[in-house]
């Protein structure tokens, strides 16, 4: 049975106007074979906004596997992740929230907050961890896809394509 790799039919916006016509990309590939079965754009990079998101939870799942990070631990919520722009879990300095919840809110809620602890927890900051984000990139082959932010909230250097959004996917599948 064909499987779609993630219906990467996704949509990385430009918000430059003088692009306009060409702000969309999107792809589609096939889980099994890894077939193109739609492009548009895939390599006209982006801004990967939420996306990026996917790539932390990579991190987060490849070190509970590793055993260096567990789905019960608690962690501190820092000063800097708890004044993290919305959309936000809400968390306060200092509070200790599982990994496990940490997981769904990022996951299912989207939430930036969340997604600064874990990248605390595993880089020591955030800006260690988008480094770790990127080698990880690279070891995937994204080799046009560089990450600034855990979250995905504006960094005018984190960008990628949609080619690499579709590696990413094929790797956290």
């Amino acid at each position: 049975m064909l499987r779609f790799l993630l219906i990467l039919a996704f949509s990385l916006a430009f918000t430059a106007s003088a692009w306009a016509e060409n702000r969309y990309a999107s792809i589609i590939v096939d889980a099994d074979t890894l077939d193109v079965l739609h492009a548009r754009q895939i390599d006209s990079l982006r801004y990967p906004a939420s996306l990026t998101k996917v790539m932390t939870l990579h991190l987060v799942f490849d070190a509970l596997d590793a055993g260096t990070l567990t789905l019960g631990e608690q962690v501190k919520v820092s000063r800097t992740a708890a004044r993290t722009p919305p959309v936000k879990l809400g968390l306060r300095s200092g509070q200790k929230i599982s990994v496990n919840d940490l997981i769904q809110s990022v996951a299912v809620r989207s939430h930036n907050d969340s997604a600064v602890v874990l990248a605390e927890r595993l880089g020591g900051t955030e800006a260690r961890f988008a480094e770790m984000m990127t080698a990880k990139a690279r070891s995937l082959g994204m080799q046009r896809t560089t990450f600034k932010t855990a979250n995905g909230l504006p960094h005018p250097d984190q960008k990628t394509t949609a080619r690499d959004m579709a590696k990413l996917a094929n790797s956290i599948l």
